[in-house]
């Protein structure tokens, strides 16, 4: 049974910041901040807004290093 993850997305327009589930197999691509309304993308490099602006990598990338 996978465990579920969690990563602490922190906003880099307004500090704010919020807990989201970490999908499996599906990486969220674009992300609205709750506190000021700011789209944030992926940075160029990463494959999701976790890698970007998370507390945790998602488990794609953990993937690809272990490969």
């Amino acid at each position: 049974m996978p465990q579920i993850q969690h990563s602490v997305i922190t906003c880099p327009n307004c500090q704010g910041h919020e807990i989201l589930e970490i999908p499996e197999g599906s990486p969220h691509h674009l992300y609205r901040c709750p506190s000021c309304s700011t789209i944030l993308k992926p940075k160029s490099g990463d494959c999701c807004i976790f890698c970007s602006f998370g507390s945790l990598d998602c488990s794609s990338s953990e993937q690809n290093l272990a490969a």
